[in-house]
């Protein structure tokens, strides 16, 4: 059943891949002179830059050099182009059917047809690579956004409590040891009591980790509490149980369907993600049964990554939710997109008497382009009244 699940969503996957690039390439293909020597060179490239991040994926199972790496960093690069390249392509598709219909263009479009078609084709590279440029700046540099919010004290031993919450890092081949030592950097600089990682730590498979010793970097992450993190949906895409291990073995307790109390103050309640049921056939247990046995006379915090059925903690008494996965789009227009599927898609919000905030994360799966949203490292000061 684990294989068959697994087959279905890849067969998925590379069904709208596919339709989407052959959309593109032929909208493309239509745009360049049957009599160019371009178009050679267009199908030549335009296959081989659409096999490249699957390629580097699959290689990098077997080996792990900077062919492959190279294959991988195109290959990222290429799911958001044909983003914008499909969109716009779309949007000319469009405006040729209203032509059809009632003749939206001048007549200097229309007597020039072969030759606009061609300059829009040149004009959409041009604009969908500015965007990528962008999107990727943005992508490198991540901001801290801060705030404040107040638990009551309970019988907490603690007035305040200074919580750096980083979700969706993704290390792997994209985000490396660069990328990682301005997150610890960035982290250490707010004297955190805490720091909480709500999943998607990893990417998927932790061979670049390995391969890079990025876990010599996590042992440098500094806080009076610790670092605690719990799984996230790419923790499991990647094998699970190995990728718990090394984060264990480099300085970061993981909290799977169970709580830590810390300091005779609060708990940390960290919670399996979701898609257990999907790649490793179990049951996560239910929220109640994590809690039930939890003094409530304590404020709790709970690690979540996906921030669905948001009721639950409100039901079973949590005080702050700490989410990320959903990126809030990461590349516009998904924002959209994110924004109707989950009713938090990005930060803060308190529901009854629950404080919610949902990371839009510090870097991101696939490109590494931000163009719907930014990259963030949340500074919470928790005050306990």
């Amino acid at each position: 059943m684990k294989l068959l699940n697994f087959l279905i969503f890849i067969s998925i996957v590379l069904l709208v891949y596919v339709s989407v690039n052959y959309y593109i390439f032929s909208r493309g293909l239509q745009a360049i002179p049957k009599d160019s020597q371009l178009r050679t060179y267009y199908i030549i490239l335009f296959i081989l830059t659409a096999l490249t991040f699957w390629a580097g994926r699959i290689l990098e199972n077997f080996m792990l050099n900077w062919f492959t790496e190279t294959l991988v960093w195109i290959g990222s690069f290429w799911l958001a182009f044909i983003l914008y390249y499909f969109l716009f392509a779309a949007l000319f598709d469009l405006l040729r059917l209203l032509n059809h219909f009632i003749g939206i263009f001048p007549s200097v479009i229309v007597q020039n047809y072969e030759k606009v078609k061609l300059f829009s084709l040149l004009g959409v590279i041009i604009i969908a690579s500015i965007t990528i440029v962008y999107g990727h700046i943005n992508f490198l540099n991540p901001g801290i956004r801060k705030f404040e919010i107040t638990l009551p004290k309970k019988d907490a031993k603690i007035n305040s409590l200074n919580i750096v919450m980083a979700s969706d890092i993704h290390l792997g081949t994209i985000v490396g040891k660069k990328q990682l030592d301005k997150f610890v950097e960035m982290a250490n600089s707010l004297n955190p009591d805490i720091i909480l990682l709500p999943g998607d730590i990893f990417d998927e498979d932790i061979g670049p980790i390995i391969k890079n010793n990025l876990g010599d970097d996590l042992k440098r992450l500094k806080a009076k509490y610790g670092v605690y993190a719990a799984t996230g949906n790419h923790e499991y895409i990647g094998g699970v149980e190995v990728a718990v291990k090394y984060m264990q073995d480099h300085g970061i307790d993981v909290i799977r369907d169970t709580a830590v109390f810390i300091d005779n103050s609060f708990y940390i309640v960290g919670r399996e993600d979701r898609d257990i049921t999907r790649f490793a056939e179990k049951n996560r247990k239910d929220l109640l049964e994590i809690t039930n046995g939890l003094d409530k006379n304590y404020p709790t915090i709970l690690l979540e990554h996906q921030p669905r059925e948001l009721i639950e903690s409100q039901e079973n008494g949590i005080d702050l939710q700490l989410s990320g996965h959903t990126h809030h789009g990461q590349l516009w227009p998904l924002n959209y997109i994110t924004s109707m599927i989950y009713e938090i898609s990005w930060g803060y919000k308190k529901i009854g008497n629950t404080h919610y905030y949902v990371s839009s994360g510090f870097a991101g799966w696939g490109p590494p382009v931000r163009t719907g949203s930014n990259t963030e490292l949340v500074n919470i000061l928790v005050r306990f009244e």
